[in-house]
């Protein structure tokens, strides 16, 4: 079996998912009415059934979008490797769904949720639980962790932060766990 690069893989859905959220960036300094329009919030779901998608491609600002798409690059690009385009299609949006509804279900009333953190915590969950101890580079630690410790760790840390939506980064990680567990019964039915 050949080793393929990320390079010459085909990164179109990461790529496509990227630039979404660029535009919608975009339009959201434009507008700032877009982020209530289309950010989740326990109050207004009924109302806006959409928003359990669309919350996924809205961002706080600028730090939130970057850090968020290096991750999606990055995480995505081993994910798709892995299982190919459409399991890391369900694993992002599945991880992004049910992020949003624990949201609705555990945040404040009158909060609104926003980020493609949920989504992209599916990814890592389904990357530790098929690659646990792959070595990873998280900035400001100068060597690198195994890819399971980084994922948890940066969980656990960022549910502690004010202002991050940690029902959606429980949802993500819970559902990329999930998927990455029968991926690896897969992987290792296929290989054994």
């Amino acid at each position: 079996m050949a080793h393929r690069s990320y390079r010459d893989s085909n990164l179109s859905p990461i790529w496509a998912l990227i630039l979404l959220n660029i535009l919608v960036a975009i339009a959201t300094l434009i507008n700032r009415d877009l982020i209530f329009l289309f950010g989740v919030s326990p109050a207004t779901f009924i109302d806006r059934p959409w928003t359990i998608v669309t919350s996924m491609f809205v961002h706080s600002g600028f730090w939130h979008l970057i850090v968020n798409m290096i991750t999606l690059y990055f995480f995505g690009a081993y994910l798709i490797e892995l299982v190919g385009k459409g399991k890391f299609l369900t694993v992002y949006f599945g991880g992004g769904i049910l992020g949003s509804i624990l949201f609705i279900l555990l945040a404040p009333h009158y909060s609104i949720g926003v980020g493609a953190s949920g989504a992209i915590f599916a990814l890592g969950g389904a990357l530790a639980m098929m690659r646990p101890k792959a070595p990873v580079l998280v900035f400001p630690i100068p060597a690198p962790i195994p890819l399971a410790l980084a994922v948890i760790g940066s969980f656990v840390i960022l549910s502690f932060l004010p202002s991050v939506a940690w029902q959606a980064h429980l949802g993500g990680i819970v559902f990329g766990l999930i998927a990455g567990y029968f991926f690896r019964k897969q992987e290792r039915r296929h290989f054994f």
